[in-house]
């Protein structure tokens, strides 16, 4: 059995298989996901799991030198943003929301929470750990 927290094969597949500045998304429940960028649906029901949850599963597992999140996140919770940046230590930036759709066409996987909150979708931008 691993010995990190994160259980759900498809998710630890997807870091396994990420190279540097390639992105995965964690996503609110409403993320539009582009239909040939690998989907991972977590979501169970609204608000679970949570995009802080999905995060931190994660932080056991990704080297993260980066983070983006929609402007429109900053105008409505900056709690995220401080939240993911203190967990993953990246700096990040933010961009308008229809850009960070159009840059989630790039994404290595988008995993889909149960998040329901407005905005909160952060894209972590892979670094190296060496």
């Amino acid at each position: 059995m691993k010995k990190t927290r994160l259980l759900n094969r498809h998710l630890s597949d997807a870091i396994a298989r990420i190279g540097h500045t390639q992105r995965l998304i964690i996503a609110d429940a409403g993320l539009p996901i582009p239909l040939h960028v690998k989907r991972i649906d977590l979501a169970v029901t609204p608000g679970l799991p949570t995009v802080r949850q999905v995060a931190d599963a994660i932080a056991t597992e990704m080297e993260v030198e980066s983070i983006v999140v929609a402007d429109e996140l900053i105008a409505w919770n900056t709690d995220l943003v401080d939240e993911m940046s203190a967990l993953f230590t990246a700096p990040w930036s933010s961009v308008p929301h229809t850009t960070f759709k159009e840059m989630s066409e790039a994404a290595i996987a988008i995993v889909r929470t149960g998040e329901t909150q407005p905005y909160f979708n952060v894209m972590l931008v892979s670094g190296v750990n060496y």
